[in-house]
């Protein structure tokens, strides 16, 4: 096999509005779907098809990068060339995305994030780019990386987010900087972290960005006030969604707006660890309220907005990964509003939810011995 692939190095108050929602998620009396283990990994953190093949790309948070063919069981890895990462805590090897342009025919770019390291413990999340071959054997090599973009560098290993989707024009890149448990730089417009940014395919600010004639960091700002974001997908309909952790409950499940403030960390539909309350969003009404969010805790990880076919009745809907929550649910997304459908509990921690090219869900669990799990309906 001679493969080349470009590689990137990435129930407190109710919210006021309508179409937000704190409610139990509905547990299921069964499952809808068989569940198949293809492999594991160590500490997989998130998932890439190699666009056109079977072919899924798995990054490893302590800073691995594997490879596995879901439809033969081939597995390989990347021995040369992978960035040195900071690892520890939340950080290491982060999000894997190929770029839009990719072909296998003619490959193009694949995007990837980590957590590096500075001077005198500080550290901040990079994206960067490069590619990668793979000749005749399971064996395969980074080349090109080069990094496009720098999360401002502070201490603590937590809140990096570093998630990507590309626009669905192709044209843009999307990434989620996390507030690396600071809370204030959400709303600080001279540091890019809480912030999701609009990047071109090169890492610059893209040009018609909210706050663009401010120069500087907030150029590349697309929303603010965003606490730790570990997922953001485009829907069908072309509606942009993200994840997001909130403290002592209030996860969210945000519909991400150009120019938007999404409160953090003046408003929360959670409290701090500490127990002390924190004003919900409806105090604040010049802060957009998450439409849909979560107390207790799911603690999402990852998830996917489903546009397949396998899974009947299911297009259109973001299915998400719990960590403490341990459980996979599903919510409805209609237009610009959610409502929580179901709950399917695992007893382990998901990490990542992907779709497969043949419809498939592949979930990736946490930890020292993470499985990929293939999820296709029963019956």
């Amino acid at each position: 096999m001679r493969m080349t692939i470009g590689l990137a190095a990435a129930a407190l108050t109710a919210c006021s509005s309508g179409t937000s929602t704190a409610a139990e998620d509905r547990v299921s009396p069964g499952r809808p779907f068989e569940v198949e283990e293809l492999a594991t990994f160590e500490e997989p953190w998130a998932g890439a098809f190699v666009p056109g093949t079977n072919v899924l790309f798995v990054t490893e948070k302590v800073g691995g990068l594997r490879w596995i063919d879901v439809k033969d069981g081939r597995q390989g890895r990347v021995t040369e060339g992978l960035p040195t990462i900071d690892y520890g805590g939340q950080g290491g090897l982060g999000d894997i995305a190929f770029s839009p342009t990719y072909a296998v025919e003619n490959p193009g770019n694949v995007y990837l994030t980590w957590v590096e390291g500075g001077q005198d413990g500080m550290r901040g999340a990079v994206l960067g780019r490069g590619h990668i071959l793979c000749e005749g054997d399971d064996r395969c090599r980074l080349s090109g990386l080069e990094v496009l973009w720098r999360q401002v560098k502070t201490q603590g290993r937590g809140h990096f987010s570093h998630r990507i989707a590309f626009s669905p024009d192709g044209q843009f890149l999307f990434l989620t900087s996390g507030d690396r448990q600071k809370g204030e730089p959400a709303q600080d417009f001279e540091t890019n972290l809480g912030k999701v940014l609009r990047l071109t395919l090169d890492g610059k600010p893209a040009p018609g960005n909210p706050w663009e004639e401010m120069g500087g960091r907030a150029a590349e700002f697309w929303s603010m006030g965003h606490r730790n974001m570990l997922g953001i997908e485009f829907a069908p309909d072309g509606r942009l969604w993200a994840i997001e952790m909130g403290p002592r409950g209030g996860d969210e499940l945000n519909l991400i707006e150009a120019g938007k403030n999404y409160g953090w960390p003046e408003v929360s539909e959670g409290s701090e660890y500490s127990g002390i309350g924190i004003p919900a969003h409806d105090t604040r009404p010049g802060f957009v309220p998450p439409k849909a969010f979560w107390n207790p805790s799911l603690s999402p990880g990852g998830f996917t907005i489903y546009d397949g076919d396998l899974f009947e009745g299911w297009k259109g809907d973001a299915i998400l990964g719990g960590l403490s929550g341990e459980a996979l649910v599903r919510v409805d997304l209609d237009g610009d509003g959610a409502t929580k459908l179901d709950r399917w509990d695992f007893g382990e921690r998901l990490r990542a939810v992907i779709e497969g090219p043949d419809g498939a869900l592949y979930i990736l669990t946490d930890g020292n011995e993470g499985e990929l799990l293939r999820l296709t309906p029963s019956g």
